[in-house]
């Protein structure tokens, strides 16, 4: 059996077992990881108050460093409370060590003060972290107060994005700003997160409970597991949401104040993958604009309108017309692009098959069409006027997503379906994504919240069979699809009919890394 990660947790412990490496250790355990609890401080608490603070001695944090070192080195270290000074230069000391033997994620979870109010880090600690924690950070996940402190006078005047941007300058890589409430839905909470491949609000459902003990602590050990399993930190994020979340639902009383959250494997079965919004505004549509009348079924993506007629002479009825603009748009080409959208439109309505159009959702939206497909990187462009153009427009949109912080980002939209892609390696356009595999397409099948189209590298009727019994509402065919559509449709369709008498595909507790 293969090992789990490591990751090491540098914090304290929590006498009354809510919050800390107690904590730490429930959220390692849902992320299926290793964890080294390194006791950096103890605390006398119960649910009620915090009574004592002790920081362990250098030395002995030393200690527990080299001994772990030479047998278990962490793909992830994270630190929580960590006492004083020179356990923020200790730490940061063992960083660089180990950084020279392998690569190392640093989580930062600045953990300042306690729920009850009682603070854990002077001006001299704030100092530390900047110099020596920041600069070495992968990701820092400060609460609000958290972030303001740690930011000083910096801070003033300046809105939570900003703050990000602030930490950000101080070196850390990534940043996730925690403990928001939306300012119109009183049912989402919402944290800012700036990494280096997305950022926006990411938006979850309020848990209404008093048992909050610990949740920092689970959140940031969240994302430190995740990136041990080798997830970049706006998809690290996306899990940790959910992990605290579900672990939020479970919180429970264990004496007469505030309970502990219970953060428990099997997480992403119970809670719903987040939102992410494209912008600084937090804007959210919900998942699903429609509910699904029928399954996509075999999918045809076609370059001309010759092309997407033979496939609906074939049978299909699901179909996209994917005309590609070239570097220098002349005036002919934009006229034969209009009137390939026109006859596709004309062509499918003829037999009430579902029509979308790639990229160009103004025109298509004039010429009748009415659906389209857009790219994240498109949808980006549009800005936010854009997009509330396009939604306005009742254009049904299919989007195409990669990654977990594209499916929630993807899910601010409210789509008809998302794309998850590409399932097998593809040689039709180049991308940095590695294949998504079936596992993770029955993970974006079950988790999605609206239908998911499966594309990328299915080349044969075999892969079509496997798709659709990995949940897959629709099957995307490019090359499979040939110059000869009425050759090659009638064994594709029979495989995907084939799927409906065979076994689903199990749906695995937790996807694996596209990037």
């Amino acid at each position: 059996m293969q090992q789990p990660p490591v990751i090491w947790s540098v914090a304290g412990t929590d006498s009354g077992g809510g919050a800390g490496l107690s904590a730490d250790q429930r959220a390692a355990d849902a992320l299926g990881v290793h964890l080294c609890p390194v006791v950096a401080a103890v605390t006398a608490q119960n649910s009620l108050a915090v009574t004592r603070v002790e920081a362990l001695p250098v030395d002995l944090l030393d200690a527990q460093f080299a001994a772990l070192a030479s047998d278990m080195p962490p793909l992830a270290l994270k630190t929580g409370l960590l006492g004083g000074v020179d356990q923020v230069r200790c730490v940061a000391r063992w960083v660089d060590r180990l950084r020279e033997r392998a690569p190392l994620t640093l989580v930062v979870d600045p953990v300042l003060g306690a729920s009850t109010g009682a603070p854990f880090a002077d001006a001299a600690v704030l100092d530390a972290y900047r110099e020596c924690l920041l600069p070495r950070a992968t990701l820092v996940t400060p609460n609000r107060r958290e972030a303001t402190r740690l930011l000083g006078p910096a801070a003033s005047g300046l809105d939570v994005p900003a703050q990000a941007q602030a930490l950000q300058a101080l070196g850390t890589q990534a940043v996730c700003i925690t403990g928001g409430d939306h300012p119109l839905d009183g049912q989402r909470a919402i944290d800012w997160m700036a990494t280096p491949h997305a950022s926006g609000w990411l938006s979850g459902g309020r848990v209404d409970t008093p048992h909050q003990h610990g949740t920092g602590c689970t959140f940031a050990t969240a994302a430190a597991a995740a990136l041990a399993r080798g997830f970049v930190a706006a998809d690290a994020l996306v899990l940790a949401k959910m992990a605290t979340e579900h672990a939020l639902r479970l919180g429970r009383a264990a004496g007469q104040g505030a309970g502990p959250v219970r953060a428990a494997p099997g997480f992403a079965a119970h809670t719903e993958v987040p939102l992410l919004s494209w912008g600084v505004e937090p804007v959210f549509h919900g998942t699903s604009a429609r509910p699904e009348a029928q399954p996509l079924g075999l999918y045809a993506i076609a370059d001309s309108s010759a092309q997407l007629r033979a496939a609906l002479a074939a049978g299909v009825r699901t179909l996209q017309l994917r005309i590609k603009t070239p570097e220098v748009p002349t005036p002919a080409w934009r006229q034969a692009l209009a009137q390939a959208i026109a006859e596709a439109v004309a062509a499918c309505a003829r037999v009430g098959a579902r029509l979308y159009v790639n990229d160009h959702w103004a025109l298509a939206h004039r010429l009748g069409a009415p659906g389209v497909h857009l790219g994240q990187e498109d949808l980006l462009a549009l800005g936010e006027d854009g997009r509330a153009a396009l939604r306005a427009s009742g254009l049904r949109l299919g989007v195409s997503s990669h990654s977990l912080w594209e499916l929630a980002r993807a899910r601010a939209l409210a789509p008809d379906y998302l794309a998850c892609g590409p399932v097998w390696p593809t040689l039709t356009k180049a991308m940095p994504w590695r294949p998504q595999g079936l596992d993770n397409l029955a993970w974006w099948s079950a988790r999605a919240g609206c239908p998911v189209v499966a594309i990328g590298g299915i080349l044969a009727a075999g892969q079509v069979t496997q798709a659709a019994q990995a949940g897959a509402s629709g099957v995307c065919v490019v090359r499979a699809l040939g110059s000869d559509p009425a050759s090659a449709v009638p064994p594709l369709a029979a495989a995907l009919a084939a799927a409906g008498t065979q076994a689903r595909r199990a749906v695995p507790d937790l996807p694996t890394p596209s990037l």
